[in-house]
This record gives structure tokens, C-alpha cells and sequence, in this order.
């Protein structure tokens, strides 16, 4: 999820192949090892948000916007650098923990099928939609930060197997998917301090870019 603080061995394959989203059979430095990408999103935003904590507060607004959390006034709404960095940051330790945990379930079988530099161009231009379209469409002065851009761009390459290229996803991961969408909705719309937007913005970028990626 992202969030905001308000001012006022698995296969994966899209020709034939079962794509598994859950089952993790790899011993932590086989993990490193065949998901590099992944590894490193998940080492950042965790050394982050421990620097957070030490200096002041990962739910402090001067440490948030010290360490790069995107805000939608100025004069930080025209630095640019901050749509990229509020992808690794985290309010709060049970933000962290539940975007950390959507990144190494789901993550890995989509790097693999990619390939690592496809993945991060595509983990990025979710992350950075998200972001831009939270600061187009939010009209409240807010301070935001969170990976789940880049995660519903994930959720959203899934989703985009399971309609269009059913074969080559089981009928349990296709499930799967379709209902975490869903609770991932109405969660984006019941809690307070969810930036849904950020959510809308980078799952549209992650159907748009993946459809892209595997036409090549």
C-alpha cells in the first residue's frame, strides 16, 4: 500500500509455461542469487527506513521529506529526484513489513520472466506513475511514500496473464491474484491514509508496460 500523512524454483513463462506466485523453494543466498533486483528493492527500502528510525522517525514529516518522500507543495512538489526516492520509503514499520512481504511473494517470478534490467525499467515506470499520478489527481497537501505503485504494476502483469494469456498461469495463481486485487481495492478505499491513487496510477502503468515488454 501506499501511504500518505495528511496536512489539515518456480517456472515462469508466458508461451506455455505455469507461472507458481507463491511457492518459494530457494535458500536465502539462492534468492540473492536469481532474483538480484528484487533483493536490492527490498535491502534499500529496508536500510532506509532503519536510518529513519535512527534519526528520527520513519512517521516523522521532517525525516520523510529529509530522506526523499514525495510532497505535493512547494517547494519540494518540483523536485523531481523525490518521485523516484518516495518508492523506498516507508511510514511506519507495518507499511514496511506488508510492501516488503507483497515484493518477495510476488516479485521474484515476474523478474525472472522479464529478465533483471526489464524488471527494474518496469518496477520503476510503476513506481514513478504511481507517484504522478497521486500528485496530478490529490488535491489535499499531503507527504507520500510507499512501494505499492510498483507493486500494483506487478499485480497488474499477473492480471494481465490471467485474462490474456491464460495458458500459461495455473488456475490457482489466476485466482489468487484476482482476489488480492480486489482486497487491495476496497482496502485502497475503507482505510484512511491510503494513497489509491498512487495504487490506480501504477497498476495502469504496469498493464501498459508489460504488455510492451513481452510483444518484444
Amino acid at each position: 500500500m501506499e501511504r500518505v500523512i495528511h496536512r489539515g524454483p518456480t517456472t515462469e513463462s508466458t508461451s506455455g509455461g505455469i507461472i507458481i506466485l507463491f511457492l518459494r523453494y530457494e535458500s536465502f543466498s539462492q534468492y540473492i542469487r536469481a532474483y538480484p533486483i528484487t533483493t536490492a528493492v527490498l535491502f534499500v527500502q529496508i536500510a532506509l527506513f532503519a536510518c529513519m528510525t535512527i534519526v528520527g522517525s520513519s512517521t516523522d514529516n521532517e525525516t520523510l521529506i529529509r530522506f526523499g518522500a514525495l510532497v505535493n507543495a512547494p517547494p519540494y512538489s518540483g523536485e523531481i529526484w523525490r518521485y523516484f526516492s518516495a518508492i523506498f520509503l516507508h511510514i511506519g514499520f507495518d507499511h514496511l513489513l506488508f510492501n516488503s512481504f507483497s515484493i518477495f511473494i510476488f516479485a521474484p517470478p515476474l523478474e525472472r520472466l522479464l529478465g533483471k534490467w526489464r524488471y527494474l525499467i518496469f518496477y520503476l515506470g510503476s513506481g514513478l506513475a504511481g507517484n504522478l499520478i497521486s500528485e496530478l489527481l490529490s488535491r489535499e497537501i499531503h507527504i507520500s511514500a510507499g512501494a505499492s505503485g510498483a507493486i500494483y504494476g506487478i499485480f497488474a502483469s499477473y492480471l494481465y496473464i490471467a485474462l490474456f494469456r491464460k495458458e500459461a498461469i495455473d488456475k490457482q495463481s489466476s485466482t489468487t491474484i484476482k482476489t488480492v486485487l480486489v482486497v487491495g481495492v476496497i482496502y485502497s478505499f475503507i482505510s484512511p491514509n491510503v494513497n489509491w491513487y498512487a495504487h490506480l496510477g501504477g497498476f495502469l502503468a504496469g498493464m501498459l508496460l508489460f504488455r510492451q515488454m513481452i510483444r518484444r
